[in-house]
C-alpha cells in the first residue's frame, strides 16, 4: 500500500525510543483516564493498540483485571510490551483494530489509548469494539487534543517545523486529526451508534529538565514528529533545533500541558 504524505513519517518501531518520546507521558495519562473511567474490578478487558504497554501496565496496577487481551499491529512494540509486562493475566497478540481476535459478547471493557486517530476506518473499529462487548459492556478510548494544542511539546515542534518547511504544516497532527475535539468525537460516536457518550478533557503536565531533554526524543525516529525529524538533512535538522530553542526560551525546566479527550459509553445503552 502506498503511504500518503502525512502518514509516511509515522514510524512505529523501536519500543525503547518510543518510550522516551511518548510512552512516559502515555503512562501519566493512563492513570488519569482510569480514575475517570472508574471501570469494574475483575473485568475481562480488550485493549486496542497497546503500543509499548503503558495502559496495559496501569490497568494491572490500578484496576485488578481478570484478564487483558492487548492487541497491536507493530511487531517491535509487541516485543517491547511483552518484555516489560509479564503478568500472566495479559495476552499480547499482533492484530488489527478492524478484526479483533475475540468472539462476540465476551469482554466487559474494550478500550484504546491514544490510537483511534491513527486507525483509518474508525467506524469499523468502533463496530468491532461493540461486537466483542458483553451486554452493558463498557466501550472507552482517549485521544490527544491535537487541534487544541493539547500535546504541548508536539505542538511546539510542528510550529517550529512549519516555520522552516512549508510541507511540515501538512504533517502536523492538528491538521491530520481535526476530529479530536469534543464535537468531533460526539459526531463520531453518533455515527457509530453510541448516542450518549461521556466526553471529558483530561490533563497532565510534561516536564523536561532542559532543552536537550526536550529535543533528544525527536531525534530517535519513533512516532510521526521524530520520523519527520530523522528524515531531515543534518543542516535542516540543526535549523529546526535552533528554531525550537528560540521559541521555548531559556526558562527551565520546560513545562508544557498534555490534554486528551476521553470517551466512554455503554455498548448497548
Amino acid at each position: 500500500m502506498t503511504m500518503t504524505q502525512p502518514a509516511q513519517f509515522d514510524a512505529w518501531s523501536a519500543g525503547q525510543n518510543y518510550e522516551h518520546y511518548m510512552g512516559r507521558w502515555s503512562r501519566q495519562m493512563a492513570s488519569e483516564f482510569l480514575r475517570w473511567l472508574s471501570p469494574p474490578r475483575r473485568a475481562d478487558w480488550l485493549e486496542i493498540g497497546c503500543g509499548t504497554g503503558a495502559l496495559t501496565a496501569t490497568l494491572l496496577s490500578d484496576c485488578n483485571p481478570k484478564s487483558i487481551l492487548a492487541i497491536e499491529p507493530s511487531k517491535d512494540f509487541i516485543a517491547y510490551a511483552r518484555s516489560m509486562v509479564t503478568d500472566k493475566r495479559v495476552t499480547f497478540e499482533m492484530a488489527d483494530a478492524g478484526k479483533l481476535p475475540a468472539p462476540d459478547a465476551v469482554m466487559d471493557v474494550v478500550t484504546s489509548a491514544l490510537v483511534l486517530n491513527f486507525i483509518p476506518d474508525k467506524l469499523a473499529a468502533l463496530a468491532e469494539m461493540k461486537r466483542v462487548l458483553k451486554p452493558q459492556g463498557l466501550l472507552s478510548f482517549y485521544v490527544w487534543d491535537y487541534p487544541g494544542g493539547g500535546m504541548g511539546f508536539i505542538d511546539e515542534f510542528w510550529k517550529a517545523a512549519g516555520a522552516i518547511d512549508e510541507k511540515a504544516k501538512g504533517l502536523d497532527e492538528a491538521k491530520r486529526f481535526p476530529f479530536c475535539t469534543r464535537e468531533g468525537l460526539a459526531n463520531l460516536c453518533r455515527e457509530a451508534g453510541l448516542p450518549s457518550p461521556a466526553i471529558e478533557p483530561l490533563e497532565i503536565e510534561t516536564v523536561f529538565a532542559d532543552f536537550e531533554s526536550f529535543w533528544r526524543p525527536f531525534t530517535l525516529g519513533a512516532g510521526p514528529a521524530p520520523g519527520y525529524c530523522l528524515s531531515l538533512p543534518e543542516d535542516r535538522r540543526a535549523w529546526l533545533k535552533a528554531r525550537l530553542a528560540e521559541n521555548l526560551g531559556r526558562e527551565v525546566p520546560i513545562r508544557l500541558m498534555g490534554r486528551a479527550w476521553a470517551v466512554k459509553a455503554l455498548a448497548q445503552p
